[in-house]
């Protein structure tokens, strides 16, 4: 099976630093070339990847020090190859929402979509209503609730390389605190049960733009006292030692998570969660194996303690059946065969497509 995937541009595959999606399609990239599959990444020119690379910019946008830069231009631009190139492919799995709806129409069977962020947002459902032919994948089956009625093919729970953090059997006596800096992410959530239980907390966390007035008005003057360590961003390879050396990772959050990416890669590392039960959290996470949903500070509280008494092994095999790359891959892959490129009538249009004809540029 010949797969193109197209990821967004915002950020290097996989990230430098901070970001999600397009970590999770670096790892899909990987596990299915490994289990065979001829797969063409669409992508900056800066990514790292075991798929062949098609790049379509120089580098990722917000690794690009231009002071003057389009993003929806760079997209744009790389939907324009993507419907160049369709015919080669038995494929399209998209990554960037909805901006290719109105561009491949006509093999919509022949694409795959997953949807990476939240849709309990206003105008979504009239765009997935209006083209509703494209087969479309969540990331868990919570996020579906906000768009019942979607053209829904399947649902995927994202999946990391399982070599790429080390499993730490003991911890090192400390809470973690992992992610964006932002209102919806309760940073001051889990400052508040580290300071009242006297613990430790670690928090690496990237702060945007947007949220800068809350990082500086309301996260910054928490972060004076001798038990908060506010270390910044940090990539993959410091997450190892980060995660593998907590306690329990705190994911205080306070909005509809469509997975939590955070979740698993601290699972992998063997360290339990403790998570507030919205969004995904109450499928990602096994209550009392893989960690603890609480609903309140008070809960958060006992589930510290009790996070200790967990068997840190068994977590990680936990991650491992459900949230490796290649048990991602191996859904995906199922998904792919289900879908209308196995029809003889879109097979036969797709085939009559002239490439030049193809062009939106």
């Amino acid at each position: 099976m010949k797969i193109a995937q197209i990821a967004p541009l915002y950020e290097a595959v996989p990230p430098k630093l901070y970001g999600g999606t397009e970590r999770v399609v670096a790892h899909l990239c990987d596990a299915l070339v490994d289990q065979g599959h001829e797969t063409v990444l669409f992508s900056s020119a800066d990514a790292h990847t075991r798929a062949e690379l098609a790049p379509v910019r120089d580098q990722a946008i917000r690794l690009d020090p231009a002071s003057l830069k389009s993003d929806l231009a760079a997209h744009m631009t790389m939907l324009a190859e993507v419907r160049r190139r369709a015919h080669e492919f038995d494929v399209l799995h998209f990554h960037v929402d909805m901006i290719h709806f109105p561009f491949f129409e006509e093999i919509a069977g022949r694409t795959l979509t997953t949807l990476h962020g939240r849709l309990d947002m206003k105008d979504l459902a009239g765009v997935y209503s209006r083209w509703g032919g494209y087969p479309l994948v969540s990331i868990s089956n919570d996020q579906r609730r906000y768009l019942p009625d979607a053209n829904w093919a399947g649902t995927v729970y994202h999946g990391m390389d399982s070599d790429l953090y080390r499993f730490s059997p003991r911890s090192e006596g400390y809470l973690a605190f992992l992610g964006r800096i932002s209102p919806e992410k309760r940073p001051d959530r889990a400052i508040a049960i580290a300071k009242r239980l006297g613990r430790r907390l670690k928090i690496a966390a990237k702060v945007d733009a947007a949220d800068a007035n809350y990082f500086r008005n309301e996260i910054e003057p928490l972060l004076d006292h001798p038990l908060i360590e506010f270390i910044g961003e940090i990539g993959d390879h410091q997450k190892s030692a980060f995660l593998g050396g907590a306690d329990a990772l705190l994911f205080p959050i306070d909005w509809p998570e469509p997975f939590g990416l955070v979740m698993i890669e601290a699972m992998a590392c063997g360290t339990p969660v403790i998570a507030w039960g919205c969004g995904s959290t109450r499928e990602v996470i096994d209550n009392g194996v893989t960690g603890f949903i609480v609903e309140s500070e008070a809960e958060a509280d006992q589930a510290v303690w009790r996070a200790r008494s967990l068997d840190r092994a068994a977590v990680r095999r936990r991650f491992e059946q459900r949230f490796s790359s290649s048990v991602m891959a191996s859904h995906y892959v199922e998904l792919y065969g289900g879908l209308a490129v196995s029809n003889p009538q879109v097979d036969s249009l797709a085939k009559r497509l002239d490439p030049e004809l193809m062009r939106i540029a």
